[in-house]
């Protein structure tokens, strides 16, 4: 089973930061989510999805006077020892943004995220890319374009459960693939499961 961790280059320099749009409606922001976030601890997903309308999402645990997804604020529940260490490092958490050539995730934490996406294996469905993107860092997790030229898999060698071809997962702070003691992504203690629509 090949595994390939490739390391993000791009720095947070070229980040844009006008989002808004004031002319939409409250209608039609509530049909035109771009995506859904589903934060997971292990195999236990905590509190519910959370739709993206906004063109970029800052997700942290904890960031003062900051706006967007806080997973400090997210339901208690009985947590391993894991899951507690590394819910401390998430921090200031990621910034997930939709540009004209795809979603990009700029890592504003002070620890490494490690993001798996359809668009970015090498040879989809045959082996497990997951990319780490330090501190400071962003990474294209997924690519429109590219997105469109993947064929339907007709053996999943490497997946765990369901396969979506426009889903990404980020882990914070923890690697996972055959070249870790974690396997799979629901051995890792603090991930985030991005469901994009199928629609731009």
């Amino acid at each position: 089973m090949p595994y390939i961790e490739i390391e993000a280059t791009h720095s947070l320099g070229g980040m844009s930061q006008d989002y808004s749009d004031v002319n939409m409606s409250s209608s039609s922001l509530a049909q035109n989510h771009w995506c859904n976030v589903a934060y997971w601890e292990l195999r236990t997903r905590v509190g519910r999805l959370y739709p993206v309308h906004d063109a970029s999402l800052s997700i942290f645990y904890d960031l003062p006077q900051g706006t967007g997804f806080c997973l400090g604020l997210l339901p208690l529940s009985p947590r391993s020892t894991s899951v507690q260490r590394t819910r401390g490092k998430i921090g200031h958490g990621i910034l997930l943004s939709k540009e004209p050539d795809g979603v990009w995730a700029y890592n504003r934490s002070q620890h490494p995220i490690f993001v798996n996406s359809p668009t970015l294996e090498h040879h989809p469905y045959l082996s497990l890319t997951v990319r780490r993107v330090m501190p400071g860092y962003s990474l294209k997790v997924f690519d429109y374009e590219k997105s469109c030229q993947i064929q339907p898999p007709n053996d999943l060698v490497h997946m765990e459960g369901p396969y979506d071809p426009n889903s990404v997962r980020i882990s914070f702070a923890k690697g996972w693939g055959p070249c870790y003691s974690r396997q799979f992504i629901t051995s890792c203690p603090c991930w985030l499961e991005i469901l994009l629509n199928n629609h731009r």
